[in-house]
């Protein structure tokens, strides 16, 4: 019997959630509520650290828990929050492994002990200089306990001669190159960073308790929400934020520069607005749903649906990360006055676990029938165009398109609210190699649509896709899974240690 690890269906995997709190009677209780909420993010381990002052030893401590598996089995002993992960203070962090085995040694949050105290870690990301920063830690005598490239923070910190633990973290965050957002808890202080691009996303909160405002970083709104904080706002590119004592008291966030010279612009994540967040997040300071409807809104103006006879084309997302892309989409063509309407023709099966048996030779369509299925009754005798976000390898596609067939649609085309995926993501996004993905084995859209075996096929453009996305003086995007330019240069051989952040 074969088990496997049952991952969102040819998509690519999410690049890890991350959790800070600081001033909150449950501290710990709070940050599993947050990573609860950023399942999505990562699915195969989760860790919570707490901080407390042990008042017998008069100084602080840490607590941590961790395991692989969803948020919910990690922790499913309540006891866990009550007599482990005691404090006011707590990161917390899931995961997703680029490569490798869950380990435990390789979930987060990162703690340790050192000349200047306490520290505890979780990072969202990839560092694109892994070899050359291990390798010089390796030729300092540093011991390697795991796998990732988000250890490197740690000893880089450890190692330095700086004075404060601020000093120490901002001398490490300027050596260490790629994308990252962090959470870090200190002795007396919750640091939250992002990268001098911003690739990833990281947000402020706040919320008021017994004891006073407790705050919150999160890597989307949506852990927000569910415990009742009040978004702030986003950390900007290039920008360290300190939460302590002080904050509590006057409400003052401090903020520092990573490096002294902040690029005139950032470099967002495009993907995370077509893919990753949560439609009801706000990420980089905007709602992901908004942006998501103008990506179908414009699919829709640049590649219509049109049908000669009077029937209504039914449109009908690819669950569930395209339904409010398929919305927009829907709305648009029906305005262009070719007759639409919002359908969901495809289920999914939410009650799938992480364990799957795979069958043999038919695992591939098992598992989509396992978590994906049609509802014939639309499907039947309609024209039909089905949404997606994305298309990866192509082999969920054909298998979605061969089930629909089945329902003997009138016809059936297919649109994509995002570019053609041409290129591997090196800033903490597991996507597979360009051997592997579909739009580099066919010359066009329209060779893509007869190997997936729909009438028609149309992708988003490039230049719709940034008309899509929030503008702004300062915000640019990453598109180089589209276009191959990566904003940060990627070393030889990157691939040679995980980087499972």
């Amino acid at each position: 019997m074969n088990h496997t690890i049952f991952k969102e269906i040819d998509k690519p995997e999410s690049n890890c959630g991350v959790f800070g709190i600081y001033n909150h009677p449950e501290a710990s209780l709070m940050a599993y509520y947050g990573l609860f909420s950023m399942q999505h993010r990562g699915q195969e381990a989760a860790g919570i650290t707490s901080f407390f002052y042990d008042e017998a030893k008069q100084k602080m401590k840490y607590a941590n828990h961790r395991g692989p598996g969803l948020i919910s089995e990690v922790f499913s002993n309540p006891a866990i929050f009550n007599n482990v992960l005691k404090g006011t203070a707590a990161i917390a962090h899931n995961r997703y492994s680029t490569t490798g085995s869950t380990v435990k040694t390789n979930i987060q949050p990162f703690n340790m002990i050192y000349k200047s105290g306490i520290m505890s870690l979780a990072h969202n990301g990839n560092l694109t200089n892994t070899i050359e920063l291990r390798n010089k830690l390796l030729e300092d005598g540093t011991i390697f306990q795991t796998t990732t490239d988000s250890e490197i923070f740690m000893h880089l910190i450890a190692h330095s001669k700086k004075t404060t633990q601020l000093e120490q973290i901002i001398e490490a965050l300027n050596i260490a190159r790629g994308a990252f957002s962090l959470c870090i808890l200190t002795n007396d202080s919750l640091i939250g960073a992002r990268d001098p691009l911003g690739i990833r996303p990281l947000s402020i909160g706040k919320l008021s308790t017994p004891t006073g405002d407790s705050y919150v970083l999160a890597s989307e709104s949506c852990a927000f929400d569910i415990i009742g904080a009040e978004y702030i706002r986003t950390v900007e590119h290039n920008e360290i934020v300190v939460i302590d004592q002080d904050t509590v008291k006057t409400g003052e966030i401090k903020s520092y520069k990573i490096n002294p010279v902040t690029p005139d612009k950032c470099k967002n994540c495009i993907f995370e607005y077509v893919y990753f967040a949560r439609p009801d997040s706000k990420i980089f300071g905007e709602n992901v749903d908004k942006v998501r409807r103008k990506l179908g809104k414009n699919l829709a103006a640049e590649s219509p649906v049109i049908k000669d006879d009077d029937d209504k084309v039914n449109v009908v997302p690819v669950p569930d990360s395209s339904n409010t892309a398929t919305l927009g989409y829907a709305t648009e063509n029906d305005r262009l006055n070719y007759p639409s309407k919002f359908e969901l023709g495809l289920i999914r099966n939410h009650y799938v676990g992480r364990s799957f048996i795979s069958p043999g030779q038919d695992a591939r369509e098992i598992k989509v029938k396992t978590k994906i299925n049609t509802v014939k009754g639309i499907m039947n005798g309609k024209h039909i165009t089905i949404v997606d976000d994305s298309i990866v390898r192509g082999t969920t596609s054909k298998l979605l398109v061969k089930m629909i067939r089945e329902a003997e649609p009138k016809s059936l085309d297919m649109r994509v609210t995002s570019p053609p995926v041409k290129f591997p993501c090196h800033y903490g996004m597991d996507f597979p190699s360009k051997e592997e993905l579909i739009a580099n084995h066919y010359e066009n859209e329209v060779e893509i649509g007869k190997a997936i075996k729909v009438d028609s096929l149309k992708y988003l453009s490039i230049e719709k896709l940034i008309d899509s996305v929030p503008k702004g003086e300062n915000i640019d995007y990453c598109t180089a899974c589209f276009t191959g330019e990566y904003p940060i240069p990627i070393e030889d051989n990157s691939d040679k240690y995980s980087t499972e952040s």
